[in-house]
């Protein structure tokens, strides 16, 4: 028997992860404040990865999620630098 994953979330944090999912300019972050809500809710990670938002995700990344969640807040469910593609050319570079 695996142990459940759940967060137990303040007032404060809720309504911040409410305004993030409603308003953030950047949708991979209302995704991830809407699968923190959803797990706090009471949804496990992996129903939340598989069916709970609009793609399908892998439930190690809604597993990811929280965990940084948990020890950085809101700033850890930012991509971090350095994880987008990255360039094919760059002018810079002299031959």
């Amino acid at each position: 028997m695996t142990k459940r994953l759940t967060i137990t979330l303040t007032a404060e944090q809720r309504s911040e992860l409410e305004r993030v999912r409603d308003h953030h300019s950047r949708p991979y972050m209302r995704e991830r404040a809407a699968a923190i809500l959803k797990i706090a809710a009471g949804q496990s990670c992996r129903r939340v990865a598989l069916a709970g938002l609009l793609k399908v995700r892998d439930p190690d990344s809604v597993y990811s999620w929280l965990a940084r969640y948990r020890t950085e807040g809101l700033k850890g469910l930012s991509v971090r630098p350095g994880r987008w593609r990255k360039p094919a050319f760059s002018p810079s570079v002299s031959r």
